[in-house]
This record gives structure tokens, C-alpha cells and sequence, in this order.
């Protein structure tokens, strides 16, 4: 048992030793290796003791010397200014690297300090200096006195930028927007800090307009009606009527986006705080004066600028426009859209009609500038002269013949035939075809000459006119049977004029009103009831004739022959007539 309680003993002073011995070997280890070893991961003072081409040699006070890049210490695209001697601070990131050497970084040394100054800031919501020296997908890397942060596409302006190119290198300030350390993230705006800036210009800029001060803008967007103009801080708008006193038919044509302008405030509204910009009422007014300088009946030359469907305008100077009504355009070309007359920045000639300098306007006309072809025509033709053209149109109303001077006489269609009704004549004619015509009349003011085919030829009608009167019986040859009547030769006193007899005048009777009672070439009498000079028509009744002989029999028979019936009176009437023929 003693024996046993000795071995037992020993065992446990044995244990109780090796014990001992490993917490005081630890603790040996601590004290010699343990504060260094914490250092890594930290920022730590060194002196640099060598230059060596590009790397300075840094003495830590570790068993190693560490070096470092000498771009390390240096702004982007300057030297470094260090020297042998020197106290800097750098990262210690491991004891000793692959080489035997203490690995140590400056620029992390630097981000290190950064971050504790950049939290500080991001808790105050701080502005922060930094400068853009990098491009990366979705925007550019931004260094913060050597923490490198994210400053996305979108959060460079207030509006899109082109090129960056000016903004990189130079010290401006952000705004950050999300920090993480444990992730190395930093996410700032410089949007965020010109809005505010923008914001308090606003206010300020806004309080102190008014309508007519003159500012400095810059063009931030264009449309078709006009530009918007940033004034710093706030939007006004430049009407594209506002831009320049001269026609301006899109703003593009004298603005560009990013360009700097000087511009009026015409009106403001505080209310909705609407701001109306121009930039032509900087400029003299080109109207001033502009009655005695372009009195009517002046004639110039000008520029067209614009061309619509009623007319085109013409430039006379810079600012001061004309309109030329598509009316004033041409002597002869009618109903033309002036399109086809003039053309865009053509030169034209061009006389001053009226000026009406409360509504800005001046009327013009090209054709005063040429001679009048109406006036030219009735100065070498008169009313009876006989002329040949060709045909240039057919409508439904005549035929419109070409003339001395590129102008048009109209041939109505009652003046083609004397024969043929106008809707029938119109008929034998075509475009193109040569005819011969007689003038009628000449209207210069209304622009208008008339002209006659069937006033070549004698009138028939005149040897009815001349032969005959209303009341007279007439014999006639029957040359046609219709339903409605038959149709009748007046003779050779007529020229040959043909009449119609309606089948309600063919007799006293109903039961003989019949036409086909009558053949053709069957001589009948009949008596005029009417001459229509205008219509050329003659009116002509059997039933007239008939009722006017037995009131002639009643008034010659009917006291002599009393017992004598109404058929004896009509008969011996009708013997004696036929005697006397």
C-alpha cells in the first residue's frame, strides 16, 4: 500500500509539473511573440531607413525590414516626397512574408485612417472631399484621401453628362450614401450635393426675380415649342418665338443642350412659379420704324423661309417677315399649292401691298412684280376679235381655251352650238385640239375673258326674229312625230328654224290631239304664241289657230246667217279661206 501511495504521489507532482511547465512555456511564448503577433492588421509607425529604386525600406522594430512601393506615398500622377529618415505610418499585414520581409502597405495604412474619419462624417451626414480618378461598369471610383468609394453613373449631376473627362483629378465634394466596412463599400453622390447646393441657389434666385432682369442659363432641354434654360437652380422656359426676332422654325436650329445663354425674364409667376424667358427682347425691335421703310408699292427682293398651304413668307431683313398669299403668287397659275411656284431659300422679287404694324404683318405679292397678261390682252385684243388656241380643260360648265399670254378664256357651253343643247355640243370637243373662237367680253379686275364658238356662224334665230311675230299663222312641214308632239319646219323665211308643236296644241279638240294623226312632210298651220329671243324658241299652236278662226267666223257670220248652225258658219268660213289661198 506504501508503495502504491508513492507511485500515486509521483504521478500526480509528475502531472502537477509538466503542467506548470507548459503555462510558464506559453507565457514565455506570449511575452516574446505575443505583441507582435497582435500587430498585424494594424497601423504601426516605421522609419524609413533606404530608397531603393522604386520602394523605400521601412524599419518596423520588427526582426525584418519591410518595403513599400514609392507610388504608395504619392498623389496619383505625382512624385512621392519622402526621404531617408522619415516617420510614416503604414498597414502591417503579415510578420514576414515569403521573402523574410514584414509585409506593409502604405495605401492601406491611409485607407485605414480614412475610414475612421469617413464614419465619423457618414454618422454626421457630412459632405466629403474626394477626387474621380477611375472608370469602372455602372460608374467611376472615387478616391477618399485613400478609401476608395463607388460614385454610380447616375449620381455624377443633377442632369446626364457626356464626358466626365473635365470632372476627374480635381477635389470636389460628396455626399455618402451607404458605408460598410466589414465589405470595404462606399457609395457616395455627387448629385445629392448639387441638388442641395441647387436647392438653396433656387430659393434665393426665386425670391429676388422679377420680370425684366437679364441672368446667365444654360440650356438644358430643347423641344419643338421652345428650350427649357437652367438659371441655377430653376427652370424657365425660352418660347422658340422668343429666341430671335427672325423666323426660327425649330430651336435646335440656334440652341444646343449644355450651351450657355443670356437670357430676359418676360414674365414670372410666383404662384406656380412659372418663369417665360426671351432672348430677342435683348436685341433691337427690327419693326421700329418699318412703315417708312417699307412703304406700299416698293418693290424688293427677299428670302422665303417658310412655305404653307395659303402662301410662302418672305425675309425682307433679319427679323421682318412678309407673306406672300398664294392669291399674290402668280397671274396665271390658280388654285397651284405655292410649293410648286417657289421654293425654300429661293430669292425672290416681291412688292409691298399693305403694312399693319399692330399686328406685325406686310402683305407681298410676286405677280405685281411682272406684267399683267390680263391688261397686256385687252390692250392688243378687243370684244369681236377671232382667235385660235388649243383646248386645256373640258368641265362640265364649258371648255377653257389657252391664250396670248399664258392666260385662259372660258368658252360657256351655251355659247358653243345654236343648235345642239351645251351638254350635247360639249361633246365634240377634246383637250388638246386647236379651235377657233370669238371674244365675247374682257373683265381684267375680275380676271376673266369670255368667248364663243357658235358666235362664228350667223344666228338662226334672227331670220325668225325679222320674218315672223308673235300672232301670225304659219304654214309648216311636219319633219318629225314624238309622243309628246310633233316637230315642224318654220321654212325658208326661217333660215330653216325648227319648232315643236305639243301635243296639247295640236287641236281644238282632245279626240284629235293625237300626233300620229300627222306624217312626216304633211304640211299644217299653226300660229305663233311666243318668240323667245334669249331661249331661242318659238311657241306654236294648231288649237290657237283653230279657236282664233271660229271667233273670226262668229263675229263675221253670226248676225247675217242667225238660222245658220255653228258647222255651217265654220264651214263657209273655212270655203272662203280656202278661196282666197
Amino acid at each position: 500500500m506504501a508503495k502504491s501511495n508513492k507511485k500515486r504521489l509521483f504521478k500526480e507532482h509528475l502531472g502537477t509539473s509538466t503542467e506548470a511547465a507548459n503555462d510558464s512555456f506559453a507565457a514565455l511564448l506570449e511575452g516574446t511573440f505575443g505583441k507582435k503577433g497582435s500587430m498585424e492588421g494594424t497601423v504601426i509607425k516605421g522609419v524609413v531607413v533606404r530608397i531603393e529604386k522604386d520602394c523605400a525600406i521601412i524599419d518596423v522594430g520588427l526582426k525584418a525590414e519591410g518595403r513599400v512601393p514609392l507610388k504608395e506615398f504619392a498623389a496619383p500622377g505625382t512624385p512621392a516626397e519622402i526621404k531617408i529618415g522619415d516617420t510614416v505610418e503604414v498597414f502591417l499585414e503579415r510578420m514576414e512574408d515569403r521573402n523574410g520581409e514584414a509585409s506593409l502597405s502604405r495605401e492601406k495604412a491611409k485607407r485605414e485612417e480614412s475610414w475612421t474619419v469617413l464614419e465619423k462624417l457618414y454618422e454626421k451626414a457630412e459632405r466629403v472631399i474626394g477626387v474621380i480618378f477611375g472608370r469602372v461598369k455602372g460608374g467611376f471610383t472615387v478616391d477618399l484621401s485613400g478609401a476608395v468609394a463607388f460614385l454610380p453613373g447616375s449620381q455624377v449631376d443633377i442632369r446626364p453628362v457626356r464626358d466626365i473627362t473635365p470632372l476627374m483629378g480635381t477635389p470636389q465634394p460628396f455626399q455618402i450614401l451607404k458605408m460598410d466596412r466589414a465589405r470595404g463599400n462606399i457609395v457616395v453622390s455627387r448629385r445629392a450635393v448639387l441638388e442641395e447646393s441647387r436647392a438653396e441657389a433656387r430659393s434665393e434666385l426665386v425670391a429676388n426675380l422679377k420680370e425684366g432682369q437679364v441672368l446667365q442659363g444654360v440650356v438644358k432641354n430643347i423641344t419643338d415649342y421652345g428650350a427649357f434654360v437652367d438659371l441655377g437652380g430653376v427652370d424657365g422656359l425660352l418660347h422658340v418665338t422668343d429666341i430671335a426676332w427672325k423666323r426660327v422654325n425649330h430651336p435646335s436650329e440656334v440652341l444646343q443642350i449644355g450651351a450657355q445663354v443670356t437670357v430676359q425674364v418676360i414674365r414670372f409667376n410666383a404662384d406656380t412659379q412659372r418663369i417665360s424667358l426671351g432672348m430677342k427682347q435683348l436685341e433691337a425691335d427690327p419693326w421700329e420704324g418699318v412703315v417708312a421703310r417699307y412703304p406700299a408699292g416698293l418693290r424688293m427682293k427677299g428670302r422665303v423661309t417658310n412655305i404653307t398651304d395659303y402662301g410662302a413668307f418672305v425675309e425682307l431683313e433679319p427679323g421682318i417677315e412678309g407673306l406672300v398669299h398664294v392669291s399674290e403668287m402668280s397671274w396665271t397659275k390658280k388654285n397651284v399649292h405655292p410649293g410648286k411656284i417657289v421654293a425654300t431659300s429661293q430669292e425672290v422679287e416681291v412688292a409691298v401691298l399693305d403694312v399693319d404694324l399692330s399686328k406685325r404683318r406686310i402683305s407681298l405679292g410676286i405677280k405685281q412684280c411682272v406684267e399683267n397678261p390680263w391688261e397686256s390682252f385687252r390692250a392688243n385684243h378687243k370684244v369681236g376679235d377671232t382667235l385660235t388656241g388649243e383646248i386645256r380643260n373640258i368641265t362640265e360648265f364649258g371648255l377653257f381655251v389657252g391664250l396670248p399670254g399664258d392666260i385662259d378664256g372660258m368658252v360657256h357651253m351655251s355659247d358653243i352650238s345654236w343648235d345642239k343643247p351645251g351638254e350635247e355640243a360639249i361633246q365634240a370637243y377634246q383637250k388638246a385640239q386647236n379651235v377657233e373662237v370669238k371674244i365675247l367680253d374682257i373683265d381684267v379686275e375680275k380676271e376673266r375673258i369670255s368667248l364663243g364658238i357658235k358666235q362664228l356662224s350667223a344666228d338662226p334665230f334672227e331670220g325668225v326674229v325679222v320674218n315672223f311675230k308673235k300672232g301670225d299663222v304659219v304654214t309648216c312641214n311636219v319633219t318629225a312625230i314624238t309622243e309628246g308632239g310633233i316637230e315642224v319646219s318654220l321654212g325658208e323665211q326661217s333660215g330653216g328654224f325648227t319648232g315643236f308643236i305639243k301635243r296639247g296644241d295640236l287641236a281644238r279638240d282632245r279626240a284629235d290631239q293625237r300626233a300620229d294623226r300627222f306624217a312626216v312632210g304633211e304640211k299644217v298651220d299653226a300660229k305663233i304664241t311666243n318668240i323667245d329671243k334669249a331661249g331661242h324658241k318659238v311657241g306654236l299652236s294648231i288649237k290657237a289657230r283653230e279657236v282664233e278662226e271660229e271667233k273670226q267666223a262668229m263675229a263675221e257670220y253670226g248676225s247675217s246667217d242667225s238660222g245658220a248652225s255653228l258647222g255651217d258658219i265654220l264651214g263657209a268660213a273655212i270655203k272662203r279661206a280656202q278661196k282666197k289661198d
